[in-house]
């Protein structure tokens, strides 16, 4: 784990719902002026989405083995490298993947499913923010959770994930709800070996469990609204937390285990910022100066 340069990273599956978190972290770099490099783990994808085309057409037995959860589709030895590198020094190299909401790098003349030239990272930064699929992964060959000094993930129910996803996938990136749901299908696998077990190495989960009916994730439906769901907080290490603080703080909070605070679901953004700002601080006030 770094002190001089920490590392932030979010973990989650594909329409978990990290971006909410990151929001949440990004008002609140904001508003404790600290200056963070942040990187989508989406950039280290090993192949376009014309590659992938290219490989399922010319040999449909690898479909299986190439979702973007797998090892084998992803550069996992340069997101290491980079946690490594900017770990030791402050710096490393990034670049982004293009989705079909990213309307500036579209109309700068990137396609949709294509990545943007490697660059180094913006110097003089306070800390290194990473989202995405593996900031918590262990493998024989790869350690990335090693390297992160504050991992966070986000979990909702599964049939939420899956609503979530399909919501997403139909309404802003385009595809039919069939092809969708055949690349949930097609992941299983994968997101039981290498996403669901990094549930376990977080320091902090936040799961949002509705509270109306999604016992059928493929039927076309709204996504739950935060007023319809609650959202369990799950600490790795319960002595470093302030309870009774945070239960007096968000209202309708209760505490279900001796690591585990519940939330009204409309209150989660306050929830992360309460649990989530003093840490912040705290890796801050741990750097070294050279």
């Amino acid at each position: 784990m770094s002190r001089e340069y920490p590392i932030i990273a979010i973990t989650g599956s594909s329409g978990a719902g990290t971006t909410t978190v990151r929001r949440s972290f990004e008002r609140m770099f904001l508003r404790e002026d600290v200056h963070s490099a942040m990187v989508d783990g989406d950039a280290f994808h090993r192949y376009t989405r014309d590659d992938l085309q290219r490989i399922f057409r010319d040999e449909p037995e690898r479909k299986d083995e190439l979702s973007h959860f797998a090892v084998e589709a992803n550069l996992l030895d340069r997101l290491e490298g980079l946690f490594i590198e900017y770990g030791e020094h402050g710096s490393g190299t990034f670049r982004h993947y293009i989705h079909a909401e990213d309307k500036q790098k579209i109309e700068a003349g990137y396609r949709v499913g294509t990545f943007t030239e490697w660059q180094s990272l913006p110097c003089g930064t306070d800390l290194l923010f990473y989202e995405g699929l593996h900031g918590g992964l262990v493998t024989q060959e790869y350690d990335i959770a090693r390297h992160v000094d504050l991992l966070v993930g986000v979990a909702p129910t599964m049939n939420l994930e899956w609503i979530q996803k399909i919501d997403r996938d139909t309404k802003l990136r385009g595809y039919s709800q069939e092809a969708v749901i055949d690349t949930i299908l097609g992941r299983m696998d994968d997101y039981v070996r290498y996403i669901q077990p990094q549930f376990s190495r977080t320091h902090i989960n936040f799961q949002r469990v509705p509270t109306v009916d999604t016992s059928n994730p493929f039927e076309v439906q709204d996504i739950p609204t935060d007023a319809e769901s609650f959202v369990v907080i799950r600490f790795r290490d319960p002595s470093t937390v302030d309870f009774p603080w945070l239960l007096a703080m968000i209202k309708d909070s209760f505490m279900t285990r001796p690591h585990t605070l519940v939330v009204p679901g409309a209150r989660m953004s306050l929830a992360m910022e309460l649990i989530l700002a003093p840490l912040v601080r705290h890796l801050l006030a741990q750097r070294r100066f050279r």
